[in-house]
């Protein structure tokens, strides 16, 4: 059956109204993680205004929540039209496992280590340790020598060097130059922009989306001075409001694939 209805989830009003205009069907749009139920292979999405659910043929998702991987996990069951693909986002939302899977594909996959909570490491050289799952710059550590970890946590080799990102939607491409004050690097300071493209790094994303099934991808990588490179993390809901090039694209996208699906 078909509802003439979709669903919008996480993305800000703006973007919301983009979509808006280019769908001539009925809408709910929630900012945030919404109630949804999954009966007979229909996916019902709480309304946005009022008591109850409505169902809906589509959703569209672009967020990163603190309690959200249930709500993809449950998007995966319905297997239903979902931009990104469920399955992919879910595979990806949380940070070690997402890595480790990618560390078996990935051209760039310098080893890893690992540290449970509590636990103690010595180290002479310089070693950074991830934890948690917000893929938002948090939960990094630098140290040198005793570290105890308060978390569970990757270890890996501090890499000197340039901090750039991949990004690849809807058949687009752009690379990133990352930059920050510190060790920490990001889009979002105003010196980070677009930069030439490096091949292998891009056939390296490109090889992770295809392997792991996403929609849409952001790898970060380090290149050294040596122009050795080393795949940093995998982002599943990548920023898509710091340049306006890639947000226009990335609405474009949403609104052809919500009329092609």
């Amino acid at each position: 059956m078909i509802h003439n209805r979709i669903a919008i989830v996480g993305l800000h009003e703006q973007e919301y109204e983009y979509i808006r205009k280019h769908y001539d069907g009925l809408m709910i749009w929630h900012q945030s993680i919404p109630k949804i139920k999954v009966i007979d292979g229909t996916l019902y999405v709480e309304k946005a205004q009022g008591v109850g659910m409505l169902p809906v043929d589509k959703i569209v998702y672009h967020g990163i929540f603190e309690e959200d991987l249930d709500f993809i996990a449950g998007l995966a069951l319905w297997n239903g039209p979902c931009f990104p693909d469920a399955h992919g986002m879910l595979d990806c939302r949380l940070k070690i496992p997402c890595l480790a899977r990618a560390m078996k594909y990935s051209k760039f996959n310098s080893p890893r280590g690992f540290i449970s909570e509590g636990a103690y490491v010595n180290t002479e050289t310089e070693m950074v340790a991830k934890w948690g799952n917000w893929h938002c710059g948090e939960n990094k550590h630098k140290f040198a020598g005793s570290w105890e970890s308060t978390e569970n946590a990757v270890l890996e080799p501090y890499f000197e060097g340039e901090a750039v990102r991949i990004l690849h939607i809807g058949g687009k491409s752009w690379q990133i130059k990352l930059e920050g004050g510190t060790w920490l690097k990001s889009i979002h300071p105003d010196n980070a922009g677009f930069m030439e493209i490096d091949p292998e790094l891009l056939e390296d994303t490109l090889t992770l989306k295809e392997k792991i099934g996403m929609t849409v991808i952001a790898n970060d990588y380090i290149v050294q001075k040596d122009g050795t490179k080393h795949l940093l993390e995998i982002n599943h809901i990548p920023n898509i409001t710091r340049f306006e090039d890639v947000r226009l694209h990335f609405l474009k996208t949403v609104v052809d694939w919500i009329h092609k699906n």
